[in-house]
């Protein structure tokens, strides 16, 4: 997008960041999408001169490269004629691309964990409890339903999990609306 194409040619200028500041700032970008991050980009001491807003406009950019290049399977040849088209220099092109070696297969570990669909609803049981008491020792008095929605996931291999709630009457009659509503929704669309 022209959003993130303008954000990497800010990286590319030496006006707005050095080589040593560059470096920093792509190995806090590599970071954040590796771990959680204890401190943040702005954190460091080096990029405390760049505008705030532009700085994390940049990280935006310089993350979403870095996933799309990783998706993509880039090897050497894409990722640097990619940024020497945004006008990166060789020495800025190296940095990045020693980076991005570094932490490729550990990106492709992280983008292939993610679940390409959500879990299908294989089954549903409920039974009715009558809760007495609250966690607080108060008085309650009142009925809830146990709900248990088993699942299957199509990606991982039909991996199935069990998913636990407790709800009142009125909580579980939203819940059915909002379920008849949805599937209202669906056989409208598939009649188009």
């Amino acid at each position: 997008s022209d959003s993130v194409v303008k954000g990497l040619q800010t990286l590319a200028d030496p006006v707005y960041l050095d080589l040593k500041s560059f470096t920093i700032f792509t190995e806090a970008a590599f970071s954040s999408l590796l771990s959680f991050p204890t401190g943040s980009v702005f954190d460091y001491p080096e990029l405390k001169n760049m505008d705030q807003a532009l700085l994390k406009h940049c990280h935006i950019a310089a993350t979403t490269f870095i996933l799309e290049g990783v998706k993509q399977n880039a090897d050497r040849s894409t990722i640097c004629s990619s940024l020497e088209d945004l006008k990166f220099d060789s020495e800025r092109v190296d940095a990045f691309y020693v980076l991005y070696q570094k932490n490729k297969t550990n990106l492709e570990k992280l983008l292939s964990s993610i679940d390409r669909c959500p879990p299908h609803i294989t089954d549903v049981s409920w039974r009715l409890d009558y809760c007495i008491k609250n966690s607080h020792v108060h008085k309650v008095n009142q009925p809830s339903y146990l709900i248990s929605f088993n699942t299957e996931n199509g990606e991982n291999n039909g991996a199935s999990s069990k998913q636990n709630f407790s709800c009142t009457l009125e909580q579980l009659l939203d819940l059915v609306g909002k379920m008849r509503d949805a599937a209202k929704s669906v056989e409208r669309a598939a009649q188009l």
